[in-house]
């Protein structure tokens, strides 16, 4: 739970406020712009079948009115992130990514 915690500090400061949302439940009212995580997916390294190394995965999705935010680009710049896909909803613009942590 220690990594979450520093990934929820690390893109508070990407974002510049506390709009950061972990698994968020659907009675919660995000503020935008945010950045909206979860768990993905977990990789790991075996050596004589016992796992050495795990890594967990996390799908982002940074959340914002504009479509020319620079947010994004933030947290394209992170290591081991990858670029998933980008859509809208509700006239918001939804840029999501894949983010080893």
């Amino acid at each position: 739970m220690a990594l979450r915690l520093e990934l929820q500090l690390l893109f508070r400061g990407i974002l510049g406020s506390d709009n950061v949302y972990f698994q968020p439940p659907p009675n919660i009212k995000m503020e935008y712009p945010c950045i909206r995580y979860q768990r993905d997916y977990e990789l790991a390294e075996h050596a004589d079948d016992i796992p050495y190394m795990r890594r967990k995965r996390y799908l982002v999705t940074v959340i914002d009115r504009n479509p020319d935010s620079d947010i994004p680009d933030r947290v394209a710049a992170l290591p081991l992130c990858t670029y998933d896909r980008f859509y809208t909803a509700d006239n918001l613009n939804h840029d999501v990514y894949k983010l080893f942590f």
